[in-house]
């Protein structure tokens, strides 16, 4: 990605967001901003920059709001039941078309899909989400193409990725994508992320 400057990553958080949705992400690339030569600046924002309480009650005060988070190159947008309401809102959608149009790469973590597709984001385009949300992101956007496999689909300007843990696979995608594999690796074992599941 040809940027101006450093690579802007905003993380969106709103009440009812899904705590690793959230810090899962975050801490892929606040970890690669920590390390990398190319000093990503990663940030929290929510729409008015107060803070939220996510969807298992863990509250986040974000780093600043909508209105003055400023121009970024990356969107993370998480899911969770707080997407439900955000994807019946239509302010809330005009505004996430906005971003699109001067956002160049959007993501969404779960089901924060849903809110994509509802805003018309994913309109004929493969994507996923959260396994148990497959039929509602096809009841918001019939045209979508889901892979109910992925655990995330890469569809150049938009990433989404399928439910909760998910969200650090893409993350590191994004690493790689927009520095190198070598560089995702190094993140991936430096928060000692090794996949093993003991059940």
């Amino acid at each position: 990605m040809t940027t101006q400057g450093a690579i802007r990553v905003g993380v969106f958080v709103f009440d009812g967001a899904e705590e690793l949705d959230v810090v899962g992400p975050w801490e892929v690339l606040a970890y690669w901003a920590a390390h990398s030569d190319l000093r990503p600046e990663v940030l929290t924002f929510s729409a008015d920059g107060g803070g939220v309480r996510c969807a298992k009650g863990l509250c986040l005060v974000p780093d600043t709001s909508a209105d003055e988070v400023g121009p970024l190159h990356v969107l993370v947008y998480p899911g969770g039941r707080g997407t439900r309401p955000l994807m019946r809102d239509e302010d809330h959608l005009a505004w996430v078309r906005g971003l699109r149009a001067r956002t160049p790469l959007m993501t969404s973590v779960c089901t924060g899909a849903l809110v994509y597709a509802a805003a018309g984001l994913l309109a004929g385009r493969p994507a996923t989400t959260h396994w148990g949300s497959l039929d509602e992101l096809t009841a918001a956007d019939p045209s979508v193409l889901v892979d109910a496999d992925a655990r995330f689909v890469d569809d150049g300007d938009v990433v989404t990725s399928a439910g909760v843990s998910a969200g650090i696979d893409m993350a590191l995608h994004l690493v790689a994508r927009l520095e190198s594999v070598d560089t995702a690796r190094q993140v991936r074992r430096g928060i000692q992320y090794d996949p093993d599941p003991p059940v």
